[in-house]
């Protein structure tokens, strides 16, 4: 009898005492993936609650070369390539490579140049471009270029005031400088995925931002990205990842970039506005294409941004599982609560930088949802075929 009772509550305490020990493993593994995020907030994300754009000089105004890499974009080129022309800058010049396109940008570039001589046309007529991307005719339009300080934007983006060349320009003051890394935003419209789009752009943004302002650039946006052609020359252009179909700007900078000749500008009128995707599946076959690249990043970025996303994936989760236990949960909530403060506090700073308030209020519920499915298409981007640039 002694021994039935015996054996009756080993066999109960046995699995309590596991599940304890289980708990308490999560437990700990919570409180690692907090520090985690306090580190990247105290060492990165802070530095944006002091960033102050740089003064606007009244006498710097370098010659600059802005460079368009465009295949049948003729409805883009109408709306948005006149303010570019259009910017309030003495000396600059835009050159506009048309790749191949059969729709009538050839046409439309014909009758521009003659109401603007500082606009340049590149026609690439033959299929001479072995590798897919836009590297080989951005590569075309960058020789071509006449001036040292280049300004690169998409056919699709339109800056959002006159003054971006003037600002983008700015940091080239300080003369270490050699590479700008700017803002792109997505035109605001209704529906979720606009705003799901316009977030994660945002969270990019704060990423590459706050590590570029700790000395550890590690990318930018071909939407807007500013460097010298002798930096363009001295790395031989795209060579390194010229097999590669995205990276021409990501990539480029990965390699390129240090804490001595890259700088950022953040400001309102230093941004451009690009057309979002209006499809879910357009939108994530993007991401892959641009997660596609970050596997060819240096390794000491690609381990910094993975721990950054699974400690931030690791305690919203594991908090879930260890409501269960009124003191674990206390404690982890507090955690919890001191990183949303201070990553917001920086978060909120940004959005006011860059006019894109609107965000700040829905980003908790939007971050949660990018930490579930951006890991997934991490994932899937390992085993993603190459696709066509257009």
């Amino acid at each position: 009898m002694k021994y039935g009772t015996k054996l009756i509550l080993t066999n109960i305490i046995d699995p309590i005492s596991k599940m304890e020990n289980i708990y308490n493993l999560l437990f700990y593994l919570a409180v690692i993936a907090a520090i985690a995020q306090m580190f990247f907030i105290f060492f990165f994300y802070i530095r944006l609650l002091f960033y102050k754009p740089p003064s606007v000089s009244t006498d710097f105004f370098p010659p600059v070369s802005v460079v368009i890499s465009a295949k049948n974009e003729h409805r883009n080129l109408i709306h948005f390539l006149p303010t570019i022309l259009q910017q309030d800058y003495p000396d600059f010049e835009v050159v506009v490579v048309n790749d191949q396109s059969t729709d009538d940008t050839e046409f439309f570039l014909k009758n521009l140049q003659q109401r603007h001589s500082n606009l340049k046309v590149v026609n690439i007529k033959n299929p001479i471009n072995f590798f897919k991307g836009k590297k080989f005719p951005l590569s075309i339009g960058i020789k071509s270029a006449s001036n040292e300080h280049l300004l690169l934007t998409d056919a699709d983006c339109k800056p959002a005031t006159n003054q971006w060349i003037r600002q983008m320009i700015q940091p080239y003051q300080n003369e270490e400088t050699k590479i700008v890394l700017g803002y792109g935003a997505y035109r605001e419209k209704s529906g979720f995925l606009n705003l799901l789009i316009r977030f994660e752009t945002l969270k990019t943004a704060m990423q590459y931002f706050s590590f570029a302002l700790a000395g550890m650039p590690y990318m930018g946006i071909g939407r807007n990205l500013s460097y010298k052609k002798s930096l363009f020359y001295q790395q031989h252009g795209f060579q390194k990842h010229y097999t590669i179909e995205s990276g021409d700007d990501d990539l480029f900078v990965n390699n390129a970039a240090n804490k001595h000749n890259t700088t950022v500008i953040i400001s309102p009128d230093s941004k451009t506005i690009s057309l979002p995707k209006t499809t879910f599946t357009k939108w994530i076959q993007q991401k892959k294409r641009h997660l596609t690249a970050g596997k060819h990043y240096k390794g000491r970025d690609i381990l910094l941004l993975t721990v950054n996303e699974l400690s931030f994936f690791l305690l919203i989760s594991l908090s879930i599982f260890l409501l269960i236990n009124k003191q674990q949960i206390i404690i982890i909530s507090s955690l919890l609560f001191l990183r949303y403060v201070l990553y917001y506090s920086a978060l909120y700073r940004l959005t006011r930088l860059v006019d894109e308030r609107k965000l700040f209020l829905i980003s908790p519920l939007l971050e949660t949802i990018l930490a579930v499915i951006l890991p997934g298409m991490s994932f899937l981007s390992i085993f993603s075929k190459r696709s066509k640039w257009k």
